[in-house]
């Protein structure tokens, strides 16, 4: 059920130049939250900045009743969010959209830059069934994979960096890890990695789930900017996703951008 809820900043880390995470305070239970669901933060005393921004859910304490945001800085919005200090209050409509499913015993998780935000709580979820996911994190250098150490807890982590910072040098996709046998593939990051994964678990015959990242506005449906035209028609991604079946995009895995 969607709440809108003043959280307070209990934690925040800056992670190099352009990452940084919050950690939440709900002042009461959280509530059931799926991997891959997002919130919709609202940013105060900015003119220059009127609708809300949509932040994957990175980590989810239900002990403490705490979300963390793992945040990139690319615009006024992100940029006046990263200036907020431990015990300022945070405005959230929460949780948003329709996340992963946590299917299958071999999952391979694939994730580039921001897109690695909702994949540390999909591997705890994975972890917390009883199944360890490979887990492969990529970004054009080391310093563009955030929070990388953190996953080893929950997984078995690779890495691809362009430039061979850290682990492979390459793309995320022509990376080694891709040789293993798997059952279930979930991504979420740039748009053409995301299209490549799904298109190889196309070829595979595997299941696959991609988190879209389109631009988006209300969160719940209502404004239509974030349609995606799918094999059931168009869908709004902020409230039938972000998370899909690859095999319901096949549209989006032809279009050229």
């Amino acid at each position: 059920m969607k709440q809108i809820a003043d959280f307070t900043i209990v934690g925040r880390e800056q992670l190099g130049e352009q990452y940084f995470t919050l950690t939440l305070q709900h002042p009461d239970k959280l509530g059931p939250i799926a991997a891959g669901q997002f919130v919709e933060v609202e940013v105060r005393n900015c003119r220059e900045v009127m609708l809300r921004r949509p932040i994957s859910i990175h980590d989810v304490d239900e002990s403490k009743n705490r979300l963390t945001l793992l945040i990139q800085i690319v615009g006024k919005g992100t940029r006046k969010l990263s200036e907020l200090e431990v015990g300022a209050s945070l405005n959230l409509i929460f949780p948003l959209g329709h996340g992963f499913a946590v299917a299958g015993e071999r999952p391979l998780l694939v994730g580039g830059g921001a897109g690695i935000a909702p994949l540390f709580h999909l591997a705890k979820c994975y972890k917390a069934k009883g199944v360890e996911p490979t887990i492969l994190l990529g970004g054009r250098t080391k310093a563009l994979i955030p929070v990388r150490d953190a996953f080893v807890e929950y997984g078995r982590v690779h890495y691809a960096t362009e430039d061979g910072s850290l682990g492979e040098q390459g793309l995320v996709t022509q990376h080694s890890a891709f040789a293993g046998e798997y059952d279930h593939i979930c991504t979420c990051g740039p748009t053409p990695m995301m299209k490549a994964v799904g298109r190889y678990a196309m070829e595979k015959g595997m299941d696959c789930e991609v988190s879209l990242e389109n631009m988006m506005a209300c969160g719940i449906g209502a404004c239509l900017c974030c349609v995606c035209d799918t094999d059931e028609g168009h869908k709004c991604v902020c409230k039938e996703g972000p998370v899909f079946d690859v095999r319901k995009l096949t549209k989006w895995l032809e279009a050229s951008k």
